[in-house]
């Protein structure tokens, strides 16, 4: 299929599963239309044909439960049971066996598409050797989490900026349209909030751009004189097993986030279709355009690299063959992969505009 196709192929998926929000999918064509890294962050559906076809040698790679839809704003911070404050992935909604190579790609063609927007300071190619540097070193050492405390200053100022404010925050989530969330859900944001809580209401939210469309609540709730918030968004299977024919496949969202080197979100759950989390000033997506000094571009994707293996490595049984491919791969592979991909990614970009 090509582009608009596969667009309205998937989108047919879509109101067949859920009660797709039209107006957001409509909001979703715009951006797709507006610029190319937004194009890339709304169609993995069509990712996942351009990947098997554009690269076909890294489609037969070894396996791993892997993220899917990667790229370098699917990164942002949570709070840990210990209330310490955790970067990482942040978004599973793809998750789904897979070559390991297709995260790796993913991420670098994001970063080409984000350079040329203007948002990384460095060439291309110090790029990707960075994500492969930081991927294999992990591998390597088995993994380890990014707890932003005595450690990854660069990282904590990054994610405890101004954008981050109390009060913005609660100021963003009082514009939210308020909206009555069938039965079940308001059933499992009001099991998920904290014991005590007083509801205030609940409301409609548009956020992200691959799961446009999708319905997604929050329930806005006082506690002890100040705000808690939850969410919950539809979860449907991988976009990756659709484009192979197979619409039924189980989901993975919460193996992939307990199997992986990782200190878990307590708020963050998978459930009777619904992904449910919580939503605070320090939980939120940490955007590259956010670095306080630029030089630290290479430092943030080589550590992207990292997280990348953390999730990688709770496929256990797969790390020795994982290790031993990307030793034989040579030393340009991932910059020749994310440029092939970015040229196909652009096709179809042009093609959507046209």
């Amino acid at each position: 299929m090509k582009v608009k196709e596969a667009t309205k192929a998937y989108e047919d998926f879509l109101r067949k599963n859920l009660p797709v929000i039209e107006a957001d999918l409509e909001r979703k064509h715009e951006q797709m239309s507006a610029a190319l890294f937004p194009f890339l962050r709304s169609t993995f559906y069509r990712w996942s044909e351009l990947f098997r076809q554009t690269c076909p040698d890294l489609a037969t790679a070894p396996l791993v439960l892997a993220v899917g839809d990667l790229h370098v704003e699917n990164f942002g911070t949570w709070r840990d049971s210990e209330g310490r404050l955790i970067w990482g992935i942040n978004d599973f909604d793809e998750a789904q066996t897979m070559p390991y190579t297709i995260d790796l790609v993913r991420l670098a063609t994001s970063a080409l598409l984000s350079a040329q927007e203007a948002k990384l300071a460095f060439a291309f190619e110090d790029v990707c050797t960075a994500i492969v540097s930081g991927y294999g070193e992990w591998l390597e050492k088995g993994g380890r989490p990014f707890v932003l405390e005595e450690e990854h200053g660069w990282l904590r100022v990054l994610a405890t900026g101004a954008l981050r404010d109390p009060v913005a925050f609660a100021a963003k989530m009082d514009k939210l349209k308020e909206t009555k969330p069938p039965q079940p859900v308001v059933d499992l944001l009001t099991e998920h909030l904290p014991k005590g809580s007083k509801i205030r209401r609940f409301a409609a939210r548009v956020a992200g751009l691959g799961s446009l469309g999708r319905p997604r609540y929050v329930a806005l709730a006082d506690l002890d004189g100040g705000l808690v918030v939850r969410e919950a968004k539809a979860t449907l299977p991988s976009a990756w097993t659709w484009s192979l024919g197979q619409p039924e496949a189980p989901l993975h969202c919460k193996t992939i986030v307990t199997q992986a080197v990782r200190c878990a979100d307590p708020w963050l759950d998978f459930e009777k279709g619904w992904a449910i989390r919580r939503l605070a000033p320090h939980c939120s997506r940490v955007e590259m355009t956010e670095l306080p000094h630029r030089t630290d571009d290479l430092k943030l994707v080589k550590a992207m690299g990292r997280e990348t293996a953390n999730i990688h490595l709770g496929s256990k049984d797969a790390i020795k063959a994982v290790s031993k491919d990307l030793a034989k791969r040579p030393a340009k592979w991932l910059f020749d992969a994310a440029t092939a991909m970015a040229e196909a990614t652009k096709n179809d970009w042009l093609a959507w505009r046209s």
